[in-house]
């Protein structure tokens, strides 16, 4: 597990994207009183962060679209707020764990919404970093070292670029 956090903290770094604002490292730690409730699962199916089932899988929340986790089964609030198209972002997600009832009682104008998720996490901002790390829009390691040329290669691409 370190490593898959060390690489991608290295891919951020050198990437230039820029995710949230707070520390991915912290966000790890952080993330262990998620866990009582949310795992994060690969694609593959690899349990990155083994967790609860009570939430959904947390791989690739962000840039997500809102209860949109297959064959979860989300409350009326959220789901609302998905089929309106809500997609989170880092600023969105930190929003809903500061106050989960009061962000979809904000963004679906009504009321009377309901969130399943009773936590409220004051300063979300590592946790938000550190989910962050598992998101559609972080380059992936594979993907990055196939991009990157052998040692060598580069002089050669360069000599005959400009022949």
């Amino acid at each position: 597990m370190k490593t898959i956090l060390s690489s991608a903290a290295m891919m951020i770094a050198l990437s230039g994207t820029a995710f949230a604002e707070g520390d991915a490292a912290a966000g790890e730690k952080d993330f262990k009183k998620c866990k009582a409730c949310h795992a994060i699962i690969s694609p593959e199916g690899e349990a990155l962060f083994k967790g609860g089932k009570t939430g959904p899988n947390l791989y690739g929340i962000v840039g997500r679209a809102a209860a949109s986790v297959e064959d979860f089964k989300y409350g009326d609030s959220i789901l609302a707020l998905g089929e309106s198209g809500l997609v989170w972002n880092e600023e969105l997600l930190a929003e809903y764990i500061k106050d989960p009832k009061g962000f979809l009682k904000e963004q679906t104008g009504d009321s009377a919404a309901k969130s399943k998720m009773t936590f409220k996490w004051g300063k979300p901002d590592d946790i938000v970093a550190f989910l962050a790390t598992f998101s559609a829009e972080m380059p992936a390691d594979d993907a990055a070292a196939e991009e990157a040329p052998a040692e060598g290669e580069a002089a050669e691409s360069d000599s005959t670029a400009t022949n």
